[in-house]
């Protein structure tokens, strides 16, 4: 295997600058005592030496791993998770840091035997407060989305859906008598509605009852949490001559379930129904029709950046990184 001297001796520089190079110095070059060019040079020579660095003995030396764990409930189905993925793999390549990820949620059993420089939860359930209080107190670098905790020794990611979900009822109304409404099952496996939270129905039945629209029980549609259960009830509630021409999905996952059942129905969306949700997520806004939906503007590529500078320098106090939303109107609910 390549050694680090190889690399120094075919770039030309000394071990020292190709280990500060290779350790995500890069940013911060010119205080490391090399430039951009010398950079580019160490990163050219270990690529065709083909050299990988020795994770183990870095993390003996250095107290860090040259890793991320991403802790995401609901990873194969939910493009709001997917989006977080390839945003934070895109910042973790950049710094030369690995990203691991923790798909079904259960982040607590898998910390009990890894360790890492920097860890996101996208849920955090109350009876697990307290663990990530002492988590965090020991030293571990962690990023948490929550709507309801403080940083408390961590960082917290805040984005507080429901003002969103008014956004998304108001706007539909403004088009048409009556809005029908998309959402999981009280308890159904859900990131992005926590437990502490009302529901995102409650904004739906507020806006329909401040504009003076009785909510007919057929016009709300509960599903399982799953995309196949939301598709089922998207098709079920779409159907028949009474059907509703403008549908508020509560996560962007529903809302394109919706747009595939309305056209597998032979409907236009946009034309013959309009549909809109809640995520802002980059699958809803590259489909086609694209999604019409509220969320908060470059969530992803904050909580990424933020996730490296903590994997970076575990000492950074904690923050409040707090994202106002905004609804971005689209093809299928113009």
């Amino acid at each position: 295997m390549p050694t680090i001297r190889a690399v120094a001796a075919a770039a030309g520089v000394s071990t020292a600058t190709v280990s500060n190079v290779l350790s995500g110095q890069v940013g911060r070059a010119s205080r490391a005592g090399f430039s951009t060019t010398t950079a580019a040079k160490v990163h050219a020579a270990a690529a065709a030496l083909g050299y990988r660095p020795n994770q183990a003995a870095k993390a003996m030396r250095t107290g860090r791993t040259g890793t991320m764990l991403l802790s995401l409930t609901m990873l194969s189905s939910d493009p709001w998770a997917r989006a977080m993925v390839d945003a934070v793999q895109q910042a973790a390549a950049a710094a030369g840091i690995t990203v691991l990820i923790m798909a079904d949620g259960s982040w607590s059993s898998v910390l009990d035997t890894h360790r890492a420089d920097a860890i996101f939860l996208d849920a955090v359930a109350p009876a697990e407060r307290r663990l990530v209080r002492s988590l965090a107190a020991a030293g571990t670098s962690l990023v948490v989305f929550d709507e309801t905790l403080e940083p408390d020794g961590f960082d917290v990611v805040r984005s507080d859906a429901l003002p969103g979900c008014a956004m998304v009822v108001e706007h539909l109304l403004r088009s048409h008598g009556s809005v029908a409404a998309l959402v999981p099952a009280p308890g159904a496996t859900s990131r992005q509605i926590h437990p502490l939270q009302p529901s995102r129905l409650e904004p739906y039945r507020q806006v329909m009852a401040e504009a003076g629209v009785q909510v007919r029980e057929r016009d709300v549609a509960v599903f399982d949490g799953t995309p196949v259960g939301a598709f089922a009830r998207a098709t079920a509630l779409l159907q028949g001559p009474d059907r509703p021409t403008a549908l508020y999905a509560s996560t962007d996952f529903a809302g394109i379930q919706a747009v595939r059942a309305a056209e597998r129905l032979g409907l236009v969306v946009g034309e013959d129904v309009h549909i809109a949700s809640i995520g802002n997520t980059p699958e809803g806004a590259l489909m086609s029709p694209s999604l019409t939906s509220a969320g908060p503007a470059d969530l992803f590529a904050q909580v990424a950046a933020r996730l490296v500078a903590r994997a970076r320098d575990a000492s950074l106090p904690p923050s409040l990184l707090d994202f106002p939303w905004e609804l971005n109107v689209r093809t299928s609910a113009p």
